[in-house]
Order: structure tokens, then sequence, then C-alpha cells
């Protein structure tokens, strides 16, 4: 079955700020309904998608667009003031829309409303069917959770009818139920959308992955299982390549060795020959050029076999994938730190219903704790008083222990300064050569550690906050994590996994990564009820 060709890219180049290339010379055809782009964090994905958005332009080569694309970002806004309407992108729409029940409007007005004189009652019609009747338009984005943010956005994305859709991570934030309706809603979508995601449950359900590395892009079709199936083969084969190629290396170097030697051995045998015999000197001179003209002829021969052999080396092992190594360092706990971590009594959380239960919560040294309920139930609310960072309405907190937080916006980031910066005014005792380390573990690079956070990927960005939740010189006790896994690539995940099984403090998580709930060995689970909170063991 033939499809539409919805974006071609020729030959496409991306050079970054300051010169370094990002990739070169991709060549794709987007023409499947469904499609998925991968790779590794800081590869490029974003910035791919924001070139076949239009957002940027490539350095060289083209972008043919064969109709309109819709991209709808990681980050929905980090602008303040931002409400609802700029996440459904109408905001000018609705500005005009009132401008003209005001009576003050203008021609400009009007063109911007053009047919759209309902489309304030659709809009919100859809936030209804959505379960999110309680926005209006004006509703400011910082009251939302990411749950919320995240919902909101997806409605304008599917209202924008575009010919192509890009959407970049899409899931993150989203609980398992409205997970599952991005895909049924993607399933339904009568165009292409192309996903940018690690989520393996959401990849197994597209026509085509596209790989992008540091060698281009790779198309292979059907969703993960067929992917990560034809990906192992790809590799196996790759390595018993680049094996085949250096044993012919090395079989063929044993053999020019062995040449060379009996080459020499032959010429000093003739020099000595002609030493001892009665020959005119002349004769002797000629007869040593001819011979030193042989040794080099065989010599040149037998560089360019090595030459070519060594091409073919390195060009077998370009095929083979480095392994993606990551590491976390365990987080620092106090070995004698108090039994109690925080607790909560009779405590009313912001935003809660004037009828709720009030919550009584004892966190103790050891608890491994997940944070369970629908987007938009207080989570993330939940985590934010515990850290410290949001007042109860009434009852009390308390903390016994040193904690620390990791929020889905990253706010103990600076976007202005580095990552390595951020991590020495944590650490002053320890020589920056170390904290190198640390973060070249968690995959950030030399270049990367130097660059403002705000120019960082979003799954680097996530683990210089890592970096700077876990690596403090004082030791955390407790851990609050909030959707740790949005962001990051498969590897990275497990990296994290494996930290936090070698943990030893309290260990508090918001996630809707199944996966990662499974792996990270909870010993309860805090579950939002219809009138309040309910612990139990896992």
């Amino acid at each position: 079955m033939t499809h539409a060709t919805y974006v071609t890219l020729e030959g496409v180049s991306l050079h970054l700020p300051d010169g370094r290339p990002l990739f070169s010379q991709l060549d794709l055809q987007l023409d499947q309904p469904r499609m998925a782009l991968v790779g590794r964090n800081g590869v490029g994905k974003s910035l791919l998608a924001r070139l076949i958005a239009g957002a940027i332009l490539p350095t060289t080569g083209r972008c043919l667009r064969a109709g309109s694309v819709y991209y709808l970002s990681q980050y929905m806004t980090e602008e303040p003031g931002c409400t609802v309407a700029d996440l459904l992108r109408v905001k000018p729409v609705v500005q005009a829309l009132e401008r003209m029940e005001q009576g003050h409007y203008s021609p400009l007005d009007l063109d911007l409303i053009g047919d759209q004189w309902m489309l304030r009652e659709h809009l919100l019609n859809a936030l209804a069917n959505a379960r999110l009747s309680h926005l209006t338009l004006n509703t400011p984005v910082a009251s939302l959770s990411g749950g919320e943010a995240m919902r909101v956005a997806l409605l304008g994305a599917f209202a924008s009818k575009a010919d192509l859709l890009i959407l970049d991570e899409p899931t993150n934030h989203l609980d398992a139920c409205h997970r599952q309706l991005l895909s049924e809603q993607l399933d339904k979508w009568p165009t292409a959308v192309l996903v940018i995601s690690h989520d393996r449950v959401l990849l197994e359900s597209m026509q085509c992955i596209i790989e992008l590395s540091s060698q281009g892009l790779i198309r292979y079709s059907g969703g993960y299982s067929s992917y990560a199936q034809a990906k192992d083969l790809q590799q196996k084969r790759a390595q018993q390549r680049l094996e085949r190629a250096k044993v012919e290396q090395k079989r063929e170097a044993q053999a020019l060795r062995a040449q060379r030697e009996n080459l020499e051995r032959k010429q000093a045998r003739g020099q000595k020959q002609a030493s001892d015999s009665n020959q005119a000197n002349i004769l002797l001179g000629r007869q040593k050029q001819r011979s030193q003209l042989a040794h080099g002829k065989v010599l040149k021969q037998q560089d360019a076999t090595h030459q070519t052999l060594a091409t073919e080396v390195k060009a077998a092992a370009l095929g083979v994938e480095e392994p993606h190594s990551i590491f976390i360092q365990p987080a620092k706990t106090r070995s004698n730190a108090p039994v109690r971590s925080a607790e909560l009594i009779e405590a009313r959380l912001p935003f809660a219903a004037a009828d709720e239960d009030p919550l009584n919560l004892m966190l103790t040294r050891g608890q491994r704790i997940a944070v369970s309920g629908p987007n938009g139930c207080g989570k993330s609310t939940l985590l934010k008083v515990l850290a410290g960072h949001l007042p109860l309405i009434s009852g009390v907190c308390t903390r016994f222990v040193h904690t620390a937080y990791l929020d889905q916006t990253l706010s103990c980031l600076s976007p202005r300064r580095s990552s390595l910066e951020q991590l020495q005014s944590l650490n002053p005792a320890i020589h920056q050569g170390e904290l190198r380390t640390w973060l070249a573990q968690l995959g950030l690079g030399a270049h990367q550690i130097h660059l403002p956070c705000a120019q960082l990927s979003g799954g680097e960005r996530l683990k210089a906050a890592m970096a700077c939740v876990f690596y403090r010189a004082q030791p955390v006790s407790l851990l609050l994590l909030d959707e740790p896994t949005n962001h990051l690539d498969l590897a990275s995940i497990q990296a994290l996994e494996v930290m936090l099984k070698h943990y030893t403090g309290t260990l508090v998580i918001a996630s809707h990564d199944h996966h990662f709930i499974r792996a990270s060995e909870v010993t309860h689970t805090l579950k939002r009820i219809a009138n309040g909170w309910q612990i139990a063991q896992s």
C-alpha cells in the first residue's frame, strides 16, 4: 500500500551555534501514517523535529513539506503568565473575539477570526469531553498539573487538523488511562504523525521506527519489538563483520611481516655473496641499487595493503554501536539517620476539596513509596509539601532529615548556569576533576557540562538536575522524585533503577512508568482515593 509523502529531507545537515555538526547529510521520506523517531539523549531528535516543522533551518540541504506540520514540544511552555489558550495556540483569536464583544476591534481582528466565531464554545466543549471542564481558556498554565497541561496541549494538536503532527515525548506526565486514550486518538488520526518517545508501549503501535544516531538515520519497519529484534540482529552482524576484518588484518599483517623478513634475508645474502666475489665495484653498486628498488616496491605494496585493511576495519567498526554506558553514583545517606524521615499530621493539602479527609502520614528510613493516582489528583502537590516548597492549608509537616527533591520542571537548575558550575557550588570541597567524572558517567560530555542548562536537550537537562539532586555534600536521607523518567532514554532509565536499588534512605516516587516503579522495588503505595489518600504495603 502506498502512502502520501508528507516531508522529504535531502542532504540535510545541522550545525550548532558554535559550529559543531549535530548531524550531516540526512535523507529521509516521512510517508507512513504512524512513525516514531528514537535515539539517545542529546543526539538531536528534538532539533531534527523542529527542522522538519520549519521552526529552524538546516545548515545545508533542504526540507520539502507537502502540507501543514504541527510540532508539539516536550516543553509545552516556559513563559510566565501563559494560559490554557496559549497551550491550545488560539490566544490571538480568543483575544480578537473578546475585543469584538467589547466593541474595540479592527479589520485585523476580523481577519484573525475568519470563520472561527464559535471557537471558544468548541474548545470549552472539547475540554469538557476530556474531563477538563474545571478549566477555562484563561486558566493559568502554572495552576495545572503536568498531566493536565499535556492533555490540553494534545487537544490543541488534534484540533489543528495538520497534515503531519510531530509529538515530542507526548506520554510524559500522562497516567495509564490517558496514555491509552492518546494511543486510540493516534489510531483514528486521519493523516500522519511522527512521535518522539522512549515509551515502549507507544512505540509498539508504530508502523515504522526511525533511529537517529551519530551515523545518521536508519529506518526500521514495524513497532518496538520489530525494531529491537532487527537492531539486535544488525548489531550482531556488524560485530561479526568487524571481527572478520580484524582477523583478516592480523593474518595479512603476519604474511606481510614474513614477506618482508624473507626479502631482507635474501637481500643480505645477495650483498654478502657479491662482496665475497671479485665483481667490479660498479657492478656491485648496480646490484645493490636493483635490490633496494625491489625492496622499496615491496614495502610500498605492503603499506598500501596495510592501509586498505585498516580502512576496512574502521568501516566495519562504524557499524558497531558503542555500548551506552551510564552510571549514577549512589546518593549519599547518613548511616545514623533518624528512623523518622518526615511526618504529616492532620494535613490539608493545597487545592484540596473542602470535604477531603486530612492526611496523616509517617515516612520512615528504608521505606520506598510509590504515589499513585490519575492526572491532577495532587501527587506533585504532595511531593512539594514534603519538600517544603508549598505550605499546608492546615496541619503540620515536619522533616527530620535532609531532603532532596527532583520535580517535573527541574526547578533546581538555573537555566543560565552550566551543570558543572551548579554541581561545583553544591560540592565546594570536591575537586572539579571528580565532578567532571560524575557528569561524564551520567552521559554529559566535556562540551555539554560547560553549556548553560537552557541549551541542553531534555534528557541532558534532566541528567544535570539528577546530578545536582543526588550528588550533594550533605547526605540525602529523604529523596522525592516526581516523574524522574521523563525525557530519559532507556539506558539512562536502567541506570537510575540500579542506583535507586542501592539507595538506603527513604524514597518517594510519583511516576506513571510501571516498568520503573516495579524495578524500584517499592515497599508501599500511597494511593489517591475518593476522599483523600490511603497507604498500603506493596
